[in-house]
């Protein structure tokens, strides 16, 4: 009887010890320190309801922050490629605007003779050399060109006997004339596009024995631009 009474406190012991274990174990450190493991997110919707609902904000705040980190990359990237392309396009702007300002009559000559358009008023990308009436080409691409061939022999009866012809690398690509007494002075205008390479030449030049005769008012034209390069 003795020995069943000296047992019962251990028994007793036992049972509070695993009781406050039990007790001890149930209190979250976070709690007692006072600090929560996710910021400001409610622990109790984390971990006893619905377990990285909250805490997996630090995941996605990281995910948004990479991506948000790559599209400005991606946005750099663009911005600097949209720049060397300007660039690139910039050094490929050609265009000119030249003029014949002659006194009195140009012609009539024994042989073909480009004609010296002198007064240059746009010459962007320096192909157009009104030293020999012609231009070069400084890119490969499509270009537009126009020309006008004016002539005003100002006498009744005169005969008005003009022919030029727009050249490229010697070949003859379009050509406007007059020939009659009917008109003291006359124009026409003609306009193409040309595929050239870089170093190719169009000009305009005068058939020999013709004569233009614009007076310095500056009607015959020569004109040209790059539509778009090809390379």
């Amino acid at each position: 009887m003795m020995k069943a009474v000296a047992v019962s406190p251990w028994c007793l012991l036992g049972v509070l010890y695993i009781c406050a274990t039990v007790d001890a174990t149930s209190i979250h450190p976070w709690e007692t320190a006072g600090v929560l493991p996710c910021g400001n997110w409610d622990c109790k919707c984390a971990f006893n309801q619905q377990r990285g609902c909250c805490c997996a904000s630090n995941d996605l705040f990281s995910l948004e922050t990479s991506v948000f980190t790559r599209l400005m990359a991606i946005s750099g990237g663009l911005t600097q490629l949209q720049g060397a392309i300007e660039d690139f396009m910039g050094g490929q702007k050609v265009a000119f605007t030249a003029t014949l300002n002659h006194l009195g009559c140009f012609g009539p000559f024994t042989s073909n003779v480009p004609v010296p358009y002198n007064n240059v008023t746009l010459n962007h990308g320096n192909g157009y050399n009104s030293a020999l009436g012609a231009f070069t080409a400084p890119h490969a691409g499509f270009y537009s060109f126009a020309f006008t061939a004016f002539s005003d022999v100002r006498l009744a009866g005169e005969r008005m006997y003009h022919q030029v012809r727009l050249m490229k690398n010697g070949v003859v690509i379009a050509s406007v004339w007059e020939d009659n007494r009917e008109d003291s002075k006359d124009s026409a205008t003609q306009s193409v596009l040309l595929q050239l390479d870089r170093g190719s030449q169009v000009y305009v030049d005068l058939v020999s024995g013709r004569q233009l005769c614009d007076h310095q008012q500056n009607h015959n034209a020569f004109s040209g631009y790059l539509v778009y390069p090809s390379h």
